[in-house]
């Protein structure tokens, strides 16, 4: 008898989620509470998928919060541009640490990247959005490798890029088609603020000294009474967004 057919394994190729699933998302949680969204992703089917990413800036504190009290494992994700805040750095560790993160996972651009397009390390005074690319949007490309989402940390108050945001978005910056989740799109800075009061939560503590958007320390610059959250990030240039989150403004190109 003749050996049975070799069954010839496949790749899948297919995106993790397609634009009709995040929609369907959207819908199925509208009106629930935060908490309970998060509890329902990270304990059910995306549980092992999915990662969180902070910049560990000046509201970072409330979703980590958020995400601690339901599991404490969750790949925690922090891109080093080599060019942040020492306070950022020591915020991160010590935030991490009281909140009992056990997987944070901190990554550098590629050296060789640097080498050929920033070797002075000055390209953020000429091209921030080079910069950016290869300094954050190219590392968290690389940590995201292997997730089929993600959870952000950004709000609709925060700037005009960012007021219609949903609680899910269709990633495809990379090809791949992850699931991008803003638990705290809808919170004001009142929520923001009760939240921080609660939990007692300890500040960034560049807060104080009046940078409300807080980012690498070359491009961010304090916001001045009036002003929205971030606009002491780039001051000076036609830009609002790293790279990392792509948003299209109706009649205008998009944002990065």
């Amino acid at each position: 008898m003749g050996e049975p057919a070799r069954r010839i394994d496949m790749i899948d190729t297919a995106p993790a989620f397609t634009a009709a699933d995040v929609a369907a998302m959207n819908a199925h949680y509208e009106g629930v509470s935060t908490a309970d969204m998060l509890r329902d992703l990270l304990t059910g089917d995306l549980a092992g998928r999915i990662a969180l990413v902070s910049s560990f800036g000046a509201e970072s504190a409330v979703l980590l919060h958020l995400v601690a009290g339901i599991d404490r494992t969750v790949p925690l994700v922090f891109t080093n541009t080599q060019k942040m805040f020492g306070e950022t750095l020591a915020y991160r560790d010590a935030l991490a640490e009281q909140l009992g993160f056990t997987d944070l996972r901190v990554y550098r651009p590629d050296p060789a990247l640097i080498a050929a397009r920033d070797a002075t390390g000055l390209r953020w005074s000429y091209d921030p959005d080079g910069c950016c690319e290869i300094r954050k949007v190219e590392p968290l490309a690389r940590a995201l490798a292997g997730f089929d989402a993600w959870i952000s940390g950004r709000k609709g108050f925060q700037a005009k890029t960012r007021t219609a945001l949903p609680r899910f978005e269709h990633d495809e910056t990379d090809g791949y088609g992850r699931l991008k989740i803003n638990p705290l799109a809808s919170w004001t800075k009142a929520d923001l603020d009760d939240y921080f009061a609660e939990h007692r939560l300890p500040p960034h503590p560049l807060v104080e000294q009046g940078y409300l958007s807080i980012g690498c320390a070359p491009c961010t610059s304090k916001v001045r009474p009036g002003e929205d959250p971030r606009a002491g990030r780039w001051r000076g240039w036609d830009k609002m967004e790293c790279g990392i989150h792509v948003t299209e403004l109706p009649g205008e190109e998009p944002a990065f």
